[in-house]
């Protein structure tokens, strides 16, 4: 069961992430911006990074984010989610 406590972890931190640099992760899946299983497979990229606790804390701030941090797993993948700033 300890996967399972990982995976939901990170999930929320995907989740936490998206929301924080304004990416919707169910409208990109609905909109064809993104395959479902893309977020499966970014949960678990998320499963792979070495700062989880850094992560929860940056999230905890509760200020909206410009990018992703360097460290992000899923860096690449909210940049291109992200909404175009005008």
């Amino acid at each position: 069961m300890e996967h399972l406590s990982i995976l939901r972890r990170h999930a929320d931190l995907l989740d936490n992430m998206a929301n924080k640099l304004g990416v919707d992760l169910e409208e990109s899946v609905m909109s064809g911006k993104m395959e479902f299983d893309g977020i499966a497979d970014a949960v678990l990229r998320c499963t792979g990074c070495n700062h989880p606790d850094h992560c929860t804390s940056l999230l905890a701030q509760g200020e909206a984010l410009s990018e992703a941090p360097d460290y992000c797993q899923n860096r690449h993948l909210m940049a291109q989610l992200q909404p175009k700033q005008a």
